[in-house]
């Protein structure tokens, strides 16, 4: 089952980061923009959680973002060095266009499951998201034994 799992990542990773490059997005980019839709001026720390990646990485992000006029940067209201970072119209615009095209992917991998068993799908995947959400201490069992296996030596 593991197996299954990853390679229905990894395809999926490869077919949005095909589909967002046509918009001149990638993957983490668009995370970034999707999250900022959502959120009211994240931190970046918060966005390089949420996209997988090192708040390093992420500033260099934001920085190419803001650069290419798809968010900006506003001093935050109580001063200080912090910023607020936000959808321009122009990477609002960005995102829809990519969203769409997510949507397509999303059409594709699902054509296939007839409404029944999409809703089943739906309901189970957020079922599983959830128990990887709310506390993944749990899973430490599942990936380290709590006695090591037998030796196959005598």
């Amino acid at each position: 089952m593991s197996y299954l799992v990853f390679r229905l990542e990894r395809r999926i990773r490869a077919c949005l980061d095909e589909a967002l490059a046509r918009h001149g997005v990638t993957t983490t980019e668009y995370m970034a923009l999707s999250e900022l839709r959502l959120r009211d001026a994240p931190s970046s720390a918060d966005l390089a959680r949420i996209a997988f990646v090192t708040p390093q990485a992420m500033n260099l992000v934001i920085r190419d973002l803001e650069q290419r006029g798809l968010i900006r940067r506003d001093p935050h209201p109580r001063g200080g060095r912090a910023l607020r970072t936000r959808l321009t119209p122009k990477g609002l615009s960005t995102l829809r266009r990519c969203d769409r095209s997510l949507d397509s992917i999303e059409a594709v991998m699902l054509a296939e499951i007839d409404d029944p068993d999409r809703v089943t799908l739906a309901e189970t995947l957020k079922l599983c998201a959830q128990a990887l959400h709310s506390d993944t201490r749990a899973l430490t069992p599942v990936l380290r034994p709590q006695k090591p296996p037998p030796s196959p030596w005598p």
